[in-house]
């Protein structure tokens, strides 16, 4: 059960398990969605890649029915593989996998339950982040674990790139718990309720730069919202968008925040705390190109401001 590329990913990772011990009978996802300029529908990562493989799949509207109830029990599973399905699932569905429904989760639960935990991970400066696989409980990603597995995040990360690794992760961890079910072999570990922390669905509003913030948040926001929403703001009333920075100075200060200090090579800008060098912006409508290149284009000088 599944419906971004992270879930995909892992799907055919289990598909493609080479000598493995069980079979994927069925796949669940998300209905099709209007995508495009045309607007015509197409399906989930998932169940393009289950109608790819040849995978009977559900894509229902309601899941607290009986008749999906009845389409999934018909699968007879033994386990249900849950990554991010985005729908919280009530006892009944959870109650018919024969062994044990189990999810994987994108952190080092109980830290960052929720929707946004990848986001949260780098905003937050986290030094390491890694996925859970846990037996599904009705609470959100509240369940006992069953296993761990760490990365560290690295100082380029973004939120594509950790999806990539922590896809690549999840996967290896995932087939290991159902060699672990398959052997009778799990054990469940109780998370520590008193240390949970939680994140919430990521909208575009999220990604407007508060230049008053320091420059080390902002260039985690840069870093955390690529490729979606990306870190947004305004110059002279037209939005731009700002897809990599690097902290110049995180303590300075001595101009409003927002303001551009220094020109070349890279605009140097002003922040509530230190100062942000921009690398690469876009412009709506345009490419991406580098920071200099497009102030240079407009025109801009240094004690211009952003965010205005």
């Amino acid at each position: 059960m599944g419906t971004p590329a992270l879930a995909a990913r892992i799907l055919e990772r289990l598909v493609m398990a080479p000598g493995a011990n069980f079979r994927v009978v069925g796949v669940v996802t998300r209905p099709d969605q209007p995508r495009g300029r045309g607007l015509g529908t197409e399906p989930s990562a998932v169940g393009a890649l289950a109608a790819h493989r040849g995978i009977p799949t559900l894509k229902p509207v309601k899941i607290r029915t009986p008749e999906f109830l009845s389409e999934l029990k018909a699968f007879a599973p033994d386990l249900l593989v849950v990554a991010a399905y985005g729908r919280i699932l009530p006892a009944s569905i959870l109650d018919v996998a024969r062994i044990a429904p189990m999810n994987v989760h994108a952190s080092l639960l109980p830290r960052h339950r929720g929707a946004a935990p990848i986001e949260a991970a780098i905003l937050a400066g986290d030094a390491e982040t890694g996925v859970t696989i846990m037996r599904m409980v009705e609470r959100m990603d509240a369940g006992p674990m069953y296993l761990q597995r760490s990365i560290p995040i690295e100082s380029s990360d973004t939120q594509g790139t950790l999806k990539q690794k922590l896809a690549e992760l999840g996967a290896a961890a995932m087939l290991e718990a159902i060699d672990l079910a398959a052997r009778g072999a799990l054990v469940e570990t109780p998370q520590d309720e008193a240390i949970a922390t939680y994140t919430a669905q990521v909208e575009k509003k999220d990604a407007a730069i508060d230049w008053t913030a320091s420059a080390v948040q902002i260039e985690r926001m840069t870093r955390a919202y690529d490729p979606w929403p990306v870190a947004r703001t305004r110059l002279g009333g037209d939005e731009v968008l700002i897809w990599r920075a690097a902290v110049e100075d995180p303590r300075s200060s001595g101009h409003d925040p927002g303001t551009i200090v220094s020109m070349k090579p890279n605009p140097v800008v002003q922040c509530g705390t230190g100062r942000l060098r921009l690398l690469e912006v876009q412009a709506a409508g345009r490419k991406r190109i580098s920071a200099a290149d497009f102030l240079r284009g407009k025109r801009v000088e240094a004690s211009a401001r952003f965010g205005t």
